[in-house]
């Protein structure tokens, strides 16, 4: 990581997958004391009820399956909807110098999400280690050569019921395919999929402050610059009354189709794995990681940036506290 002559911390990197959190905030829950009626005449002194602070992006206790939503990121199909409801999204490098976006909502009735499209096969480990129902448009071969084993709901196959088209959007009729969580819900009971999981959560998260200027390697970071590739950046502004990162790409904000809001992340992982274009015969560049093994990332929140390293065995991933 370098600083530019503006001050920017620039992460230039061969492939970075990225877990954006959106924002975590704590509340208060009080509960009501009665006062006993033998001394409900004298002025009794209140007993301190303990502040609980709890996460409220996503519900720690709540055991229902997640939804991984692929979501197009090409630039012709910009802007998307529905991401802010996601509690986690990946971003990882796709033909083209492209990326491709994996969004998963938890518990939540998002009325339009996409636009949705296509699986490739390396999303799917990530699928596979939130225990997630994985919603695409279609597919490379080589990802349906593994769908068979997840529970998947398929926009090729159901459009019209599951997915729509918003045929009133300026774009390629390919960017206009949409679902909502209620549709996608149903079908999955339909299915029968199992609705519960006994995973926990991918992330352990904290509703207190962390202060992340007192751990080891921490940096200032309220500009983070990530390139994928010639074609595609990401970006993300520092929002210091918020406590939040206002995200763009290529240089552009990243903004909500329905709301016009800008989309923001609490925490940012980045870790760096390889990636190489495929011999499938068809020319087409599509890629594939080198994502099973360890290595180095970063950890962006509150303002700062610390080094963190990761572990992926398989299917399973663990990123390890902070590099000392």
């Amino acid at each position: 990581m370098k600083k530019n002559k503006s001050g920017k911390k620039t992460i230039a990197v061969l492939i970075l997958i990225i877990l954006i959190v959106a924002g975590i905030l704590a509340v208060k829950i009080s509960k009501n004391q009665e006062i006993p009626q033998t001394v409900a005449k004298e002025k009794q002194e209140e007993t301190p009820v303990p502040e609980v602070k709890k996460v409220q992006i996503v519900n720690e206790e709540s055991k229902s399956r997640p939804y991984a939503v692929m979501i197009n990121n090409n630039h012709s199909a910009w802007p998307q909807c529905g991401v802010q409801d996601a509690y986690l999204v990946y971003e990882i490098i796709a033909e083209g110098g492209i990326t491709r976006m994996m969004a998963l909502f938890k518990d939540k009735d998002t009325a339009k999400v996409g636009s949705i499209r296509s699986a490739r096969h390396y999303f799917l480990d990530y699928v596979q280690e939130n225990d997630a129902i994985f919603v695409h448009w279609g597919g490379s071969p080589q990802a349906y050569s593994k769908l068979g084993s997840f529970d998947n709901i398929d926009g090729i196959a159901l459009e019209g019921s599951v997915f729509f088209r918003d045929k009133t959007l300026k774009r390629d009729y390919e960017h206009t395919g949409f679902t909502s969580m209620e549709n996608v819900k149903k079908y999955a009971e339909k299915q029968g999929y199992t609705r519960d999981t006994n995973k926990d959560l991918l992330l352990n998260y904290s509703a207190e402050e962390i202060e992340m200027d007192k751990l080891d390697g921490a940096e200032k970071a309220t500009s983070i610059y990530i390139k994928y590739s010639n074609y595609h950046s990401t970006s993300y502004e520092y929002d210091e009354g918020n406590k939040t990162y206002k995200r763009s790409m290529s240089g552009k904000p990243n903004v909500d189709l329905v709301t016009g809001e800008q989309y923001t992340a609490k925490n940012i992982i980045i870790y760096k794995v390889g990636n190489h274009t495929l011999n499938d015969g068809e020319g087409k560049g599509r890629q594939d990681l080198e994502n099973i093994g360890n290595g180095t990332g970063y950890l962006v929140t509150g303002g700062y940036v610390v080094p963190i390293t990761w572990e992926k065995l398989m299917m399973e991933i663990h990123l390890y506290k902070f590099v000392h």
